[in-house]
């Protein structure tokens, strides 16, 4: 019983316990007027010490949130010789139960019903056989003790329950920040791509015309620029709560086919039945991202043709096919199977592989749904 951890009482705790105590005056009250009319027990000096018992009862039930068990166990020393204790020992029995281990309980209730025994033999002469007293109180103190146990479990399972919820939470933080790393791959990697093709361009070809190395400078600035505000704003996410990252949407699909076009022969068609929700579209940008970054890693100067099409019932479909280019390898393939993984989590499926032309294609498959 020692280090029994204390239960904190906060204004509903303080009303809670003056209801109580205001119940346990009046069962006191109660019970004295009854032993009144119905006769002094034998010895009389026995009525004193339980009506002493009885208000020694009511001060231990202020005590039954900080030290429950030496409470109780108190309370059943007391309800040896006292009937007006009654009420403070089923609250007293009550919060053992409730906040405290269920062999600490078990042992409170089997004191509580031993106490029986001695209270029968100092007051035999009170109307009930000792059989009918253990009786009485294995009923009365049983029903104290189950309704202890219904609340202790309750209790349990919403404790339970809010920590699944927040387990839940967690699970759902981890994989906003592992679609965060995705986001961040896939953004920078193709940022990164053109940097390096652009770059490629004007170190090998110094003797290109003027306005093309202008232009793959241009090319250059502006990619470096565009993937430090994209650092900039995964940064600021990372500080701030998750999900504030702007998310691409099948809107930014021209403008990231555009972006591309330097460098690249792309044809890009479009044929939606509607507005594509949000999740598929998102889906959907980032996969034509990834094939367009491996495209252009192993399919330089290849052609490039972009398909995206389909309606609320036949789905999404989404399809890059690359022509044969001077690699024709996939390199580490990770894109790829992030691509499978992200594809997955919204529900749809995906393949990719080989041509018999010798170039590459990337097929989706996403649901219709948000």
């Amino acid at each position: 019983m020692a280090g029994e951890k204390a239960v904190r009482r906060g204004a509903r705790g303080w009303a809670v316990d003056t209801v109580l105590f205001a119940f346990a005056v009046f069962a006191w009250l109660f019970l004295v007027g009854e032993r009144i009319r119905a006769g002094m027990p034998s010895p009389p000096w026995l009525f004193e010490v339980d009506q002493l018992a009885g208000l020694i009862g009511l001060g231990l039930m202020w005590l039954r949130r900080r030290w429950p068990t030496q409470a109780a166990v108190a309370a059943i020393a007391l309800s040896t010789v006292s009937e007006t204790i009654a009420f403070p020992l089923g609250v007293l029995l009550f919060a053992v139960v409730v906040h405290r281990p269920l062999r600490t309980a078990a042992l409170v209730y089997g004191l509580s019903l031993s106490a029986t025994f001695v209270y029968w033999a100092l007051r035999p002469d009170e109307g009930f056989s000792l059989l009918g007293s253990l009786v009485f109180s294995v009923v009365l103190l049983g029903a104290i003790a189950g309704w202890g146990l219904f609340v202790r479990y309750r209790r349990q399972l919403r404790a339970r329950a809010a920590e699944q919820e927040r387990a839940e939470r967690e699970r759902a933080r981890q994989r906003a920040r592992e679609e965060l790393a995705r986001e961040v791959h896939d953004l920078l990697g193709h940022r990164l791509s053109l940097l390096s093709l652009h770059a490629g361009a004007i170190e090998y070809r110094p003797d290109a015309p003027p306005e093309e190395l202008a232009r793959a400078a241009g090319v250059v600035r502006e990619q470096s620029q565009l993937a430090m505000r994209d650092l900039r704003e995964v940064v600021s996410v990372l500080r701030a709560p998750i999900g504030e990252l702007p998310q691409p949407t099948m809107a930014d699909l021209r403008d990231l086919v555009e972006e591309a076009r330097p460098g690249m022969r792309i044809d890009l068609a479009v044929d939606a039945d509607g507005e594509v929700p949000e999740r598929s579209g998102r889906t959907a940008y980032r996969i034509v991202q990834e094939a367009l970054t491996n495209a252009r890693k192993h399919a330089e100067g290849a052609p490039v043709a972009v398909t995206v099409d389909g309606g609320p019932d036949e789905g999404l479909r989404v399809a890059v096919r690359s022509g044969p280019g001077a690699d024709s390898g996939t390199g580490s393939g990770h894109g790829l199977i992030g691509l499978e993984e992200r594809t997955s989590l919204a529900g749809g499926r995906l393949a990719y592989g080989p041509t018999a032309e010798g170039g590459w294609l990337v097929e989706a498959w996403l649901p219709w749904t948000a």
